[in-house]
């Protein structure tokens, strides 16, 4: 079983019928069923805050979402601790250059934690740490 690590972007195209990577997402959501997909508190604070206020049908939806990946046997949502927000700060006031959020600093120390070498994202920070971003232009066809 493969690990991925599921970003905001993932989530969002995944939710949003509107989003222009939706069909791209759900592909990869029914062709990977078996990948092993982590997320963060942090990811899904992000998801939700996004829906708030795209009116109550898209945000149900999300929460939907939500509640499902926590029964998910495949899938983990990774709880801040002190430790991981400490490490998380840590490569955010290391990488002043980069324009990293402190929620892709989490991520990515997870990721190292937890041996991830792939990202469902098209944010191209994660490639800058040497992480393989899975929804990038030229990988477009490979995930169809």
């Amino acid at each position: 079983m493969k690990l991925i690590f599921a970003d905001t972007f993932y989530w969002i195209a995944l939710i949003n019928p509107r989003d222009n990577w939706h069909t791209i997402a759900l592909d990869y959501a029914q062709k990977y069923a078996d990948d092993y997909l982590i997320t963060t508190d942090g990811i899904v604070d992000e998801t939700l805050n996004y829906f708030a206020t795209k009116g109550a049908i898209m945000r149900r939806k999300a929460l939907a979402t939500y509640f499902q990946i926590r029964q998910e046997p495949n899938m983990e949502i990774i709880s801040y601790t002190p430790q991981l927000r400490q490490a998380g700060i840590q490569l955010f006031d290391e990488r002043p250059d980069k324009g990293y959020s402190l929620t892709d600093c989490i991520s990515m120390i997870v990721m190292k934690q937890r041996r991830i070498a792939e990202v469902l994202t098209h944010d191209k920070h994660f490639t800058q740490e040497n992480f393989r971003i899975l929804f990038q232009d030229s990988n477009f066809n490979n995930l169809t």
